[in-house]
């Protein structure tokens, strides 16, 4: 016998929360601040080499890309480097997303490579990493990027501090990653409260629990629209216009399945980041057809996320 009136479902209804997925979803009103509904995001552009590859790429293929996004981390990446990415997208206006580390992953320890232990994900793990990780996001901004991937619930609330006591950009943009894990309206909406800007959902998120999270939360979403093998290797294309409707603002992530393991990348994984970088251009621009190219997002130059370049 429950304690509480209603039941569970009675809280949750008096605390203004969805009493369940939404069935059916609803279309949701929610757009960016320019008025469009969706925008395209290619993963795992390692460099700047990559970057100009998913350049020419998309002009070759009449695709407008919204933001780029990488996973071997800042760490990696020489000043140079940075520069030569913050300046493609301030010239274009693609907001470059790098992701910090060191992450738990990489820091020598056996926990995160054991069954029980992968839950750790790739956070940072005592305040040493996370120092190392602030280290990163600063440098990342001094150099003109404005947008950071974090996994990390506690870095998420120190940037988001920082950007409120004026030490960090207010145009940065902090996007949590899909291994943080993000598997509720609620979870997000806490870390919505501490910073957060964009939210990686989880690639097989129903269009059911998507509505019950837009329902909750304002932020865009981003969802792999192709998910990387690791991340349970989803092609869903054909929900493409659903996933609009009911998620927008929403970035199309589209990933690639069936292709090597790059991070961290390097020289002596350069082809493959090159090649599988085109094919997921490739693969946005088919995907794209399938919604309405109307209520694509404009590529607008100054918005935040874009690079300083």
């Amino acid at each position: 016998m429950t304690g509480l009136s209603g039941g569970g479902r009675g809280l949750l209804d008096r605390l203004g929360l969805p009493m369940g997925d939404a069935t059916p979803a609803t279309t949701s009103d929610r757009r960016f601040g320019d008025g469009g509904s969706w925008r395209v995001e290619i993963p795992s552009v390692e460099g700047p080499a990559a970057m100009e590859a998913v350049v020419q790429a998309a002009d070759d293929a009449g695709l407008v890309v919204h933001r780029v996004s990488q996973g071997s981390g800042i760490m990696l990446l020489s000043d140079d480097d940075i520069r030569a990415m913050a300046s493609m997208g301030a010239s274009r206006g693609i907001e470059v997303c790098l992701f910090v580390g060191p992450r738990a992953p990489w820091e020598g320890t056996a926990q995160v490579a054991s069954a029980d232990g992968r839950l750790v994900g790739w956070r940072h793990t005592g305040m040493d990493q996370l120092s190392y990780a602030l280290d990163d996001v600063l440098r990342a901004v001094d150099l003109g990027i404005r947008s950071v991937l974090v996994a990390d619930e506690g870095l998420i609330w120190l940037l988001g501090e920082a950007r409120r006591r004026g030490e960090l950009p207010s145009s940065l943009v902090i996007k949590a990653s899909a291994l943080l894990g993000l598997a509720n309206p609620v979870g997000i909406s806490m870390l919505v409260e501490d910073g957060l800007d964009s939210a990686n959902v989880s690639s097989e998120i129903s269009i059911p629990r998507l509505g019950a999270l837009r329902s909750v939360i304002d932020i865009p979403v981003d969802v792999y629209i192709e998910g990387p093998d690791g991340l349970g290797g989803y092609l869903r294309y054909h929900e493409l216009p659903e996933l609009v409707r009911v998620g927008a603002p929403i970035y199309l992530k589209f990933g690639l399945r069936n292709a090597p393991a790059i991070y961290p990348a390097g020289a002596h994984l350069e082809s493959a980041v090159l090649g599988t970088a085109r094919e997921r251009v490739r693969r946005a621009a088919l995907g794209v057809t399938r919604v309405d190219q109307a209520s694509m997002s404009p590529l607008v130059r100054e918005r935040p996320g874009v690079p300083v370049g």
